[in-house]
């Protein structure tokens, strides 16, 4: 029993060191230069490579790239209030982008579904894009008119997840024997419709709480 305790003090110390670490990085972070509106730039730009990838058919280059500018959108509104440098431009610029940079590497993948002949798949692309801007529209909408709105399955990490996963084993991508491109845009299709219907009828319940509207 008594040999234990150094352990525990030496893991403690680590845990110490660690979290002592985490805040001088976290620290000179936010005293450089580096703002929250370059890093959704940042996340902009690698989905414009990930998008040009998938026009030369280097789908698992494609998916690598639109995950780290998917992960650079995730970093920018976490810095933002970390850091304090966030601003109301920012904020807006930040949710432009986000839908701008969705919309970029689906409609790349519908083209190459057009070249390929795959018309259904191409045209399932447009339907997971509307669908993607209808799940952002009704939240948008949702809470201008003062009610939170982050209910469904759909939302943009669940939607980033999936289209990454379609990338990497999308057939030629070099991981095994795949084809998992068309399903997971079929999948977004799907999840989004679903997700934008489930908020329609949240915010509808919600407004007739609040204000006792009438059923329609």
């Amino acid at each position: 029993m008594g040999p234990s305790a150094p352990p525990r003090r030496s893991s403690r110390a680590g845990a110490r060191n660690g979290q002592e670490l985490r805040t001088y990085a976290r620290d000179r972070l936010i005293e450089s230069r580096l703002t929250p509106n370059a890093i959704s730039l940042m996340g902009l730009l690698g989905n414009l490579i990930a998008a040009a990838l998938v026009t030369q058919r280097l789908f698992f280059l494609a998916g690598v790239a639109f995950v780290l500018g998917s992960v650079m959108d995730t970093l920018d509104g976490r810095y933002s209030r970390m850091s304090g440098k966030g601003t109301l431009f920012g904020a807006f610029l930040d949710s432009t982008l986000d839908r701008v940079e969705e919309g970029i590497v689906l409609a790349a993948v519908a083209g190459y579904f057009a070249a390929e002949g795959r018309d259904f798949a191409a045209a399932m692309c447009v339907v997971a894009v509307l669908g993607s801007l209808m799940v952002s529209y009704t939240r948008a909408r949702a809470e201008a008119l003062g009610v939170e709105c982050k209910v469904g399955i759909a939302t943009r990490p669940v939607r980033v997840a999936i289209l990454s996963a379609g990338l990497v084993f999308a057939k030629g991508a070099g991981l095994g024997d795949f084809e998992l491109l068309a399903p997971a845009v079929y999948v977004i299709a799907g999840l989004t419709a679903i997700t934008a219907a489930q908020r329609v009828w949240h915010v509808r319940g919600e407004l007739r709480r609040a204000h006792a509207e009438p059923p329609v």
